[in-house]
């Protein structure tokens, strides 16, 4: 089968939630893990996914993704295997697929579990 990828990011490793996050969240949602990307983070929040990416050569510009739990319709989660040395997670949203490969090191089923919580409560 094949989707549209509508994006695509790599987790690099899991690091503390930046502070600046919180100008961002609306009343009522908490930042719960942040991941580093190659330019810049992603933070998953009682709400959302919000990732961060910094872009040309000073990075100064920086373009923000907004992911919202209620977008997303089915996931699925890859862990790495003997000669494939990275993991993945793919979401299916309304507007497409988003891919997120995670560098060794990154907990897919860490990960696995933080979507189904926020997806399916509880």
């Amino acid at each position: 089968m094949e989707f549209n990828h509508i994006a695509a990011w790599t987790f690099v490793s899991e690091t503390s939630i930046p502070k600046d996050v919180a100008q961002m969240l609306v009343p009522g949602e908490e930042a719960i893990a942040a991941y580093k990307t190659i330019r810049d983070q992603a933070i998953f929040t009682t709400k959302r996914l919000i990732v961060r990416d910094a872009q040309g050569l000073t990075g100064k510009k920086v373009e923000v993704y907004s992911l919202p739990y209620s977008a997303v319709n089915m996931w699925s989660s890859e862990n790495a295997g003997t000669f494939d040395f990275n993991a993945e997670i793919q979401l299916w949203t309304r507007a497409g697929m988003v891919k997120i490969n995670l560098q060794r090191g990154v907990d897919v089923r860490r990960l696995d579990a933080l979507i189904a919580h926020a997806v399916l409560g509880g």
